[in-house]
């Protein structure tokens, strides 16, 4: 099974623009329980929470991203940035690494894991 691989940051911006709209559902979900104002306003927190937990990834992310290894990718040309051992370009999806050991080997994620590099 060909499993689809995408860089790290924007596998976590993705999750963090996720909770955004679960919150809104969650949000809107309470709406269907204006008679019950405390089932609602339940809805309403729960749905705050998650948008709260997004800023939360949004700036951790950004954070993350700050620390992360720039490269110019060989295929396509455009900056891109690697976290961890192995990663892909944000535009063209070409496996990268800076790991010497790694470099002809068939890409995979699991190396980024560290039971991994003990190997």
């Amino acid at each position: 099974m060909a499993r689809k691989y995408s860089s790290k940051i924007n596998k976590i911006r993705t999750f963090a623009l996720s909770l955004v709209f679960v919150g809104f559902i969650i949000m809107y979900l309470g709406i269907f329980f204006r008679t019950n104002m405390w089932v609602m306003t339940i809805f309403m927190l729960l749905g705050m929470l998650s948008i709260i937990a997004s800023t939360v990834v949004y700036f951790w992310i950004g954070m993350l991203s700050t620390k992360a290894v720039q490269v110019i990718c060989p295929s396509c040309g455009k900056p891109t940035k690697i976290l961890g051992r192995v990663d892909m370009c944000m535009y063209c999806k070409e496996p990268l690494t800076l790991d010497k050991d790694l470099e002809g080997k068939e890409f995979d994620e699991d190396y980024n894991r560290k039971k991994m590099k003990t190997k």
